[in-house]
């Protein structure tokens, strides 16, 4: 597999506008061809595990709820690093630009395999968590199955992302409830989340 693309030089002033106007972005070629197909290539080698529901002493499997397999990401491989470093970028831009007080990412790769699904959730809830930034960035292309579905606040259907490889979704945590649809072919993505100070409360303001 060959990935081949035109590199977006200004990707975050490209995704900063439409995410002011409502919160969230899908910018394709966000990431560079070359990186995509090393993390693409990095995925393949990691030893993925069936993933949780749930935090600390709550965490559980529930196949009912989700059944993609995870690993998360570690600075120490070049690769991988490569990635955080771009996340760093975004990190900075948004807390220059919005005034968020991000102070640290984390991030997993993501493996959806035949009927793999994750039922519709929120990634944070006001008051009861730190996340205040989702990113999903698709490591490959699926030509059917595997959507990410975004819901607004009223539950009704705001968009559907095909999963494509370069692509990048960031959207609030606590604001956008969310599901992957069944896969039909092996999805992979980087799946990750911005955290700020706990003493820092509410949703972003669109007008920042």
């Amino acid at each position: 597999m060959s990935y081949q693309w035109p590199c977006i030089t200004n990707w975050l002033e490209q995704l900063a506008s439409p995410f002011y106007q409502q919160g969230y972005v899908v910018l394709e070629q966000a990431i560079p061809a070359d990186l995509c197909q090393a993390l693409y290539q990095d995925v393949q080698q990691q030893e993925l595990k069936a993933a949780g529901v749930g935090r600390q002493g709550q965490h559980l499997l529930d196949l009912q709820v989700r059944r993609d397999q995870t690993a998360w990401l570690n600075a120490d491989n070049p690769v991988q690093q490569q990635y955080l470093q771009m996340m760093a970028k975004l990190q900075q831009d948004m807390n220059q630009r919005c005034f968020l007080g991000l102070i640290d990412f984390e991030a997993h790769y993501a493996r959806y395999q035949q009927g793999d699904f994750y039922q519709k959730h929120l990634d944070a809830f006001v008051g009861r968590s730190n996340r205040v930034l989702s990113t999903v960035c698709y490591l490959n292309t699926a030509e059917q199955g595997g959507e990410l579905v975004l819901y607004d606040e009223q539950d009704q259907l705001l968009t559907k992302v095909q999963p494509k490889a370069g692509t990048l979704v960031v959207f609030e945590s606590c604001r956008f409830p969310h599901e992957v649809l069944p896969a039909a072919e092996p999805r992979y993505s980087i799946a990750g989340w911005f955290r700020h100070n706990s003493s820092i409360q509410g949703r972003i303001d669109p007008a920042l």
